[in-house]
């Protein structure tokens, strides 16, 4: 099944459609950024003039230098989508007019149309489409049918943004912001496939938040999901000092950082700070956390699930040593003593009877597969 669009590949989209069904050389789509009040372009297609970008890094344009999109800007709740306006680069009249026509003659445009974006009721920006000079001027109907393209425009964006809003709900946790298990594990699988093929390093780091059932038990829930916020900010803060690295939220008191690229010492150095910093956070008991990186002697990897275990790992043995630092999977062996946590991760130790002779065993994540 095809990936939904991106915002920006709707606009682009609705420009390249707009410019062909008006028999066009030149079409953009801008948004009106309110809190700067100009015109932003998002996305030109077709002939570019000099200087021009198919994606603008910051095109843009002061709302106030153009009277009739500032009228339709700033009516807000208007009923129905407002008309499009056909401008050319003889057209006479005050100096905002004048201007717009010398910015036209610039281009080597003979006439444009302009048509606003209204988005559920309010102004969003402008669909621009433009002739070279010589080319037939833009006419009445061609200004109605601009009308019904910026509509049909409004309505692409406002199903991207509702298909966006639906992705972000779904790889989100809704309590932290941060990203969610299902995040995590497709980010995964895409890691590891690229640390198969290229060689790539990828490091997991697994944190359980120590002391969030006795901060809700004596504390209260919203003091425990207060907790849990705070944390989360420290884990995303910390994940900033990697690049591209995701933080994400397993759910319930566990957390994880998945990076791809940075060597291992630099994300264990990142991990100590994040013991570091969650330990003098004024509520819980810090955190137990621990590493799997394929930059350590861990052994191949060959499945998310694999890295998932040794991280899981480590971090259990950290939780069990009340470690104030992380625990690294690949880096406690030597002198032909095996690692005890790829030991533990490739072959859980078998159930022991826990209080009560019940039995107890480490369930480690992960999905499918072995290796």
């Amino acid at each position: 099944m095809a990936a939904a669009p991106t915002p920006l590949e709707s606009v682009e989209a609705a420009a390249e459609g707009a410019r062909r069904a008006l028999g066009a050389a030149f079409a953009a789509v801008s948004v009106w950024e309110r809190e700067r009040g100009r015109l932003r372009v998002l996305v030109n297609a077709g002939e570019l003039a000099p200087g021009e970008e198919r994606f603008p890094g910051d095109e843009s344009y002061p709302v106030h230098a153009f009277p009739e999109i500032a009228g339709v800007l700033q009516e807000e709740g208007a009923g129905g989508s407002p008309c499009a306006w056909v401008e050319t680069a003889d057209a006479p009249g005050q100096e905002a007019h004048r201007r717009r026509a010398a910015g036209l003659r610039r281009r080597g445009r003979g006439c444009c149309i302009v048509a606003p974006i209204v988005l559920h009721g309010r102004a969003w920006g402008e669909l621009y489409v433009a002739r070279p000079v010589g080319s037939p001027v833009f006419g009445r109907a061609d200004a109605e049918f601009a009308t019904v393209l910026a509509a049909v425009t409004a309505s692409g964006i406002a199903q991207t943004e509702r298909l966006e809003e639906a992705r972000r709900l779904a790889f989100t946790d809704p309590l932290t912001g941060l990203a969610n298990r299902r995040a995590v594990d497709a980010r995964l699988d895409e890691a590891v496939e690229r640390h198969q093929l290229d060689g790539v390093v990828v490091s997991l780091v697994v944190c359980d938040l120590n002391g969030l059932k006795r901060v809700n038990d004596t504390l209260g829930h919203a003091v425990g999901d207060r907790l849990l916020e705070r944390f989360s900010s420290v884990l995303s803060l910390c994940g900033a000092m990697l690049p591209g690295a995701l933080a994400a939220r397993l759910g319930g008191d566990e957390f994880c950082l998945l990076m791809v690229g940075p060597e291992a010492d630099e994300v264990v150095r990142v991990a100590g700070e994040l013991c570091r910093r969650a330990g003098e956070l004024e509520l819980g008991e810090g955190v137990a956390c621990g590493v799997a990186s394929t930059g350590d002697p861990i052994g191949p990897v060959r499945s998310a699930r694999r890295l998932f275990r040794l991280a899981d790992a480590a971090q259990y043995r950290a939780k069990g040593a009340r470690s104030a630092e992380p625990v690294v999977a690949g880096r406690e062996g030597g002198r032909g003593r095996p690692d005890p946590v790829v030991r533990m991760a490739d072959r859980p130790p078998a159930p022991t009877a826990g209080p009560g002779g019940a039995v107890e065993r480490r369930r480690f994540r992960g999905r499918g597969g072995s290796g």
